[in-house]
């Protein structure tokens, strides 16, 4: 398609979509279906006055909406995962047994740390999210402990494995796009990642435990799950059969299946449902037990396919929008001027930075914002001398980490979705996720710290 927009126009359709989204988002309290619905229309009503063809705005949007088969696949089933495991007594195994195990003033650090280790191995936040963080996000409304404290340290576990774990595509993807080797790029990550996990480990060491924390609760919630389910170990083989996969580098598809697959036969066995009408309506609308605690109702009448279709149709138009930006030129267009009269090396990494996040936030697709900036700024890189590492460095951080932080991101949509926290709520809490772009931000800024990024003082 050939892409002829000026950079005044690019800036105009900027604007517009940003004043809408965020009159909308933040003033109104809006959910961000509409907003970006509208902004889409408008963007390609504009897009159409600029002398784009309809069939170059439809090509624009297909294109765009091709790139959200893989995640909404992805979301369905996971929703329907999640269904299975609560049906299975997975979730209830694990909530019964982290009841003793966890100390509730510790459970933010803890949380942390459990999702770290998992992260790590599977190489995958969504994977992460939807079984251990699914549990973890359990035990904390039984204990009384802050949902939105809770969600904020599985993410950020969760999100420490997708951006360090060599298992992890965009951990892959970032240095590809920069032209470095994967270990190269992780080990330069290490000097934004450490600091950043110690910045979040003493946030949650010293969050504040909710004040409504009720231990003496945990045994009528313990006895409510022994009355529903049988808990038993062999509940466990199913996410140990999805970290198995994960570790062997089984594609996220069949590794998701397994789960399912595994949890009906769990289903079965342990729990002694065989109806198989039943299996498919929970995997349809949800699980819905009979147990009368209110607690752990709410913790297990969950999952099933149409609780991802709120995500799957945000995610939808979020992406036909960033196929419109992206494909008809107007990101190109606003970025290779804004490009254009930075001279500092410390610039360019600011505004590397700046672009991944600017490109999360027009189009909610985290490859694209690694994509399409370390694309741009590649070259610029090579002739400014500045090591190719520190691209992939900034690319990984403030793409990577920065989609679960946008409502309509396609990571942000779907963590709120596994674990019940609307984005807006948890992003303070999300502490991993913000404090590693600001450390990228300061090895550009600070002297004495240019040197690791920049080959030597800019």
């Amino acid at each position: 398609m050939e892409r002829h927009l000026s950079f005044s126009k690019s800036i105009m359709l900027i604007v517009f979509i940003l004043v809408i989204l965020f009159i909308s988002i933040f003033l109104l309290k809006s959910e961000p279906h509409i907003p970006l619905l509208v902004a889409t229309v408008g963007t390609a009503v504009l897009l159409r006055l600029f002398g784009f063809s309809w069939k170059q705005l439809e090509s624009a949007i297909i294109q765009g909406i091709q790139t959200a088969i893989m995640p909404i696949l992805i979301l369905s089933l996971i929703g329907i995962l999640i269904a299975v495991w609560m049906m299975s007594g997975t979730v209830p195994t694990i909530l019964y047994y982290g009841m003793d195990y966890i100390e509730p003033h510790y459970f933010a650090v803890s949380a942390l740390y459990v999702t770290i280790v998992v992260s790590m191995f599977t190489g995958s936040s969504f994977t992460t999210v939807s079984t251990v963080g699914v549990a973890l996000m359990g035990i904390a409304v039984t204990t009384g402990i802050s949902p939105t404290l809770a969600a904020g340290a599985v993410i950020c576990g969760a999100c420490f494995g997708d951006k360090m774990s060599p298992l992890s595509d965009t951990t892959n993807f970032a240095p590809a796009v920069a032209g470095v080797s994967l270990f190269t790029h992780i080990g330069h990550m290490v000097y934004t990642t450490v600091p950043a996990l110690v910045v979040t480990t003493v946030f949650f060491l010293l969050a504040p435990m909710a004040s409504t924390m009720d231990l003496s609760s945990l045994h009528l919630i313990k006895t409510a799950l022994n009355e529903g389910f049988h808990i038993h170990w062999l509940t466990l083989i199913s996410p140990l059969a999805v970290i198995i996969c994960s570790i062997k580098r089984i594609p996220i598809l069949p590794t998701l299946i397994t789960g399912i697959v595994t949890g009906l036969i769990v289903t079965a066995l342990v729990q002694h449902h065989t109806a198989v009408e039943v299996w498919f309506s929970v995997m349809q609308n949800g699980y819905k037990s009979p147990i009368a605690n209110e607690t752990v109702a709410s913790i297990v009448n969950r999952g099933g396919l149409q609780s991802m279709m709120g995500s799957v149709s945000l995610i939808l138009i979020a992406l036909a929008l960033g196929g419109l930006l992206q494909h008809c030129g107007v990101i190109e267009a606003f970025f290779r001027r804004v490009m254009q009269p930075l001279k500092r090396k410390s610039s360019i990494v600011m505004m590397t930075g700046a672009s991944s996040m600017a490109v999360n936030g027009m189009t909610g697709e985290q490859y694209l914002s690694i994509l399409l900036p370390g694309q741009m700024f590649r070259d610029e890189y090579t002739r400014r001398e500045i090591p190719a590492k520190t691209l992939s460095r900034t690319l990984e951080d403030c793409g990577t980490l920065v989609n679960p932080l946008i409502p309509w991101g396609v990571s942000g949509a779907f963590f709120a979705a596994a674990l019940g926290v609307p984005v807006i709520e948890y992003v303070p809490y999300a502490i991993f996720l913000w404090v590693s772009p600001l450390f990228t931000f300061a090895y550009a800024l600070i002297p004495r710290l240019q040197r690791n990024s920049l080959g030597g003082k800019s």
